[in-house]
């Protein structure tokens, strides 16, 4: 799937119905996540969604493979029209209220419930980060990408990637821990 052809390329560069559809078909579902976990209105979402194919199509010319995968090009691209959008339209309507963090729910009764109750810190400790720090998490955790495939969406370098999730991390540690006093 990754190994996105010349022939694929000039066929959405000339627009061929069949090549649209193939790129929404196969990348238009991850692409929809990573948006939906910026801007959790769905019908905003789906807007976003639509813009960001639209400015992908027009801008394939763009496209290197040297510098990313076609798919980090576009989650690139899904990423900073995300931003846009919650910066000029709706700032403070950030979720990440997607899935499980890694927090083994098995166990004792017991457990589970200070699991659950973990988890329900967690979420609320990330709704007060940034934009940017929920992006950059969401990357990382939810959709397992690399630190340099994160630092080419978010046009930094891999090193300040690998800080931020640190500080970010910590962040989060504080922000649960101080919720518990």
């Amino acid at each position: 799937m990754e190994q996105v052809t010349e022939n694929l390329i000039r066929d959405l560069q000339h627009h061929q119905p069949a090549a649209c559809q193939w790129l929404l078909k196969t990348y238009g579902p991850a692409v929809y996540r990573m948006i939906q976990r910026i801007v959790v209105c769905r019908e905003d979402a789906e807007e976003v969604y639509q813009d960001v194919f639209v400015r992908a199509l027009r801008g394939i010319e763009g496209f290197n493979r040297s510098q990313s995968s076609f798919a980090t090009w576009l989650k690139s691209i899904a990423y900073h029209e995300s931003l846009n959008f919650v910066r000029g339209k709706r700032p403070g309507i950030i979720s990440m209220d997607d899935g499980c963090w890694g927090i083994d729910e098995m166990g004792e009764p017991e457990d589970a419930l200070q699991n659950e109750q973990t988890i329900q810190q967690l979420e609320k400790a990330l709704d007060r980060l940034s934009p940017h720090e929920q992006a950059v998490v969401s990357m990382f955790y939810y959709d397992n990408m690399s630190l340099a495939d994160i630092a080419f969406v978010t046009g930094s370098n891999t090193s300040t990637v690998g800080s931020q999730l640190s500080r970010i991390r910590k962040k989060l540690y504080r922000m649960i821990k101080k919720a518990e006093v």
